[in-house]
């Protein structure tokens, strides 16, 4: 078996909804409408018979409620979302083992209400919370009490990082070129989101609150040794009040974060990420369906490269799936 941790859809009713309330500057309908495998549940299908014994956990694709709407409105799409989510597991369970819950984070008394009807009414197993939210940082406090209700629930928060082409790579210019705010910047968001995670003392705070970031906790692995180093002399030489607030060296915060292998393949990287979290940090996640092929090549490359680690077949096994059924609680 292998359950796909991150995989991204568009519900009917919610694709109508989202289309119906995107600015028109929101160029949402071409973009979606060239990746069928996001709506078309047949060609999903279709993509999936190819892979013996997949299953996906499904999240709400970008972009974010609160990106498409006001607090009123957003509240109103991430009811529709997350209904069509619970809808789909429950019609397609041999398919789809669980759903992620979207909340409108414009509207914060809206999103705790949400986030108790999605997980508690609809069986949701989660949210997916984007980063940065509303142009800010996830350890703003408005959205702590978030994090103190997922702790609760012993559920993971799932961090997408998000990233738009205005996002310039120089202050001089206007836009980023090349799709560097994605190929690049996406990761790079990844990462400030678990530094301002860690260094804020939310996971101090609560310590059972579970994350999962996309692409295999961005920068952090690679950069272990330059995250431990930079940080202690920072300390030391600054004095930075930061350190006050852990209890623990600061690394060992980075290393509670649940990774997935949304990378494209890779198995050297998966190794390095391997060395720094162990196997049970890593989750198989694939970011269907965008890729060339509408989710079938990073599938395939995806699983190979997993395949081809020099771990256990017992750890590959938590990868697949392993850790995936433990940490959202699923039975049979």
């Amino acid at each position: 078996m292998k359950i796909d941790i991150f995989t991204h859809i568009l519900p009917p009713k919610y694709k109508e909804a989202l289309f119906k309330a995107a600015p028109p500057q929101m160029d949402i309908i071409s973009n979606i409408s060239s990746t069928p495998t996001v709506y078309d549940l047949d060609h999903r299908f279709r993509v999936m018979d190819q892979f013996e014994g997949l299953k996906q956990v499904l999240t709400i694709a970008a972009p974010a409620l609160e990106e498409v709407a006001g607090a009123q409105k957003a509240m109103e799409l991430a009811r529709i979302a997350n209904d069509g989510l619970a809808e789909l597991v429950n019609k397609y369970p041999d398919r789809f083992v669980a759903g992620v819950a979207s909340l409108p984070m414009n509207n914060p008394d809206a999103a705790l209400a949400e986030m108790d009807r999605a997980i508690k009414d609809l069986k949701l197993k989660g949210v997916q919370v984007l980063t940065p939210t509303c142009d800010k940082p996830l350890d703003m406090p408005e959205f702590v009490p978030i994090y103190a209700k997922m702790a609760q629930y012993d559920l993971p928060v799932w961090l997408h990082p998000r990233r738009a082409q205005s996002y310039a790579d120089y202050r001089y210019e206007h836009e980023s070129k090349y799709r560097i705010f994605s190929v690049f910047g996406w990761p790079f968001e990844t990462t400030v989101a678990m530094a301002r995670i860690v260094f804020s003392g939310i996971l101090e705070k609560y310590p059972n609150l579970k994350f999962i970031t996309h692409h295999c906790g961005g920068m952090v692995p690679y950069f272990r040794e330059r995250v431990i180093g930079s940080y202690e002399r920072i300390f030391k030489d600054v004095g930075d009040n930061v350190k006050g607030k852990l209890s623990k060296p600061h690394i060992e915060y980075f290393r509670m974060f649940y990774n997935d292998t949304a990378i494209n393949g890779n198995t050297s990287a998966l190794m390095c990420a391997y060395e720094f979290c162990g196997a049970e940090h890593m989750l198989f996640g694939t970011d269907m369906p965008f890729d060339t092929e509408f989710g079938a090549r990073n599938l395939r490359q995806v699983s190979a490269a997993i395949e081809k680690m020099a771990i256990s077949e017992d750890e590959k096994q938590k990868i697949f799936h392993g850790n995936a059924r433990k940490l959202l609680r699923l039975s049979g």
